[in-house]
């Protein structure tokens, strides 16, 4: 018995001898690795050579005339002339229509007005600065539903599918404390982010944020809303008091 375990001891003791006992020692051949651990892969890294390639680049420039997927790029400054100067839109320099998947500006900030900020002087300010129409509504609609339902759900009542799954922080937007919120401090919120909430900046742009705003603002509407929200001409119908159901009668 103790025969057998001085043989090991000898064997395992020359094998590890046998393996550090080279280290440091330099070849032309490539290391033996017996656990690489993925430290060395065939893939195309950032800013790293890659001679698969002739120019020996790795990243490669996107196909010309790429556009990101979901946006119509307009001509940039098609409304103006080489000298900056406007001139009579046509159907050449009209910028494109809002809808679901297009926009006119699709910019992801850099200026310091209300628009890029949210802010008015050093307070957050309210009010949607672009035109709310139908389109902008729809267009809200579906970016809230893109980025925003998986975490605070449909109707903003904070239960979306992350919550089920243990993301507990995520709040309600029908909360009284987010319905009295400036639009330009959830406006910043979207943009940089607060607490677990990511920035979204980098990936919305600039007037989806708006748009989103405004289709949250009548989400939070919707869940509370009050005769005064009734146009007057249909109010009467709704404060009219339901006929009583005959005796005996059963609903069709």
């Amino acid at each position: 018995m103790l025969r057998g375990f001085l043989v090991i001891f000898v064997l395992c003791t020359i094998a590890i001898l046998a393996v550090f006992g080279f280290r440091g020692e330099k070849g032309t051949q490539p290391p033996t690795e017996v656990f690489p651990d993925m430290v060395r892969q065939m893939k195309v890294r950032a800013q790293a050579p890659l001679d698969f390639f002739a120019d020996g680049r790795g990243p490669r420039l996107p196909v010309a005339g790429t556009v990101p997927i979901g946006y119509e790029m307009p001509a940039r400054n098609a409304s103006r002339n080489e000298a900056g100067e406007s001139k009579p839109e046509t159907t050449e320099t009209k910028p494109a229509v809002v809808g679901p998947w297009t926009y006119p500006e699709p910019v992801f900030g850099g200026g310091m007005d209300y628009y890029n900020t949210g802010k008015m002087g050093d307070h957050w300010g309210t009010g949607i600065p672009v035109e709310v129409t139908p389109e902008l509504m729809q267009r809200g609609q579906q970016r809230f539903n893109i980025t925003c339902v998986m975490c605070h759900g449909a109707t903003a009542a904070g239960n979306g599918i992350t919550k089920q799954y243990g993301l507990a922080t995520v709040v309600t937007l029908q909360d009284q404390r987010i319905r009295q919120m400036a639009d330009g401090e959830i406006f910043n919120t979207i943009t940089n982010g607060k607490n677990t909430m990511m920035a979204y900046g980098p990936n919305v742009i600039v007037p989806d944020r708006w748009a989103i705003i405004a289709y949250l603002r009548a989400l939070q509407r919707s869940q509370n809303a009050t005769i005064a929200d009734v146009p007057e001409d249909r109010r009467a119908e709704l404060e009219k008091p339901a006929s009583p159901r005959p005796v005996g009668a059963t609903a069709k």
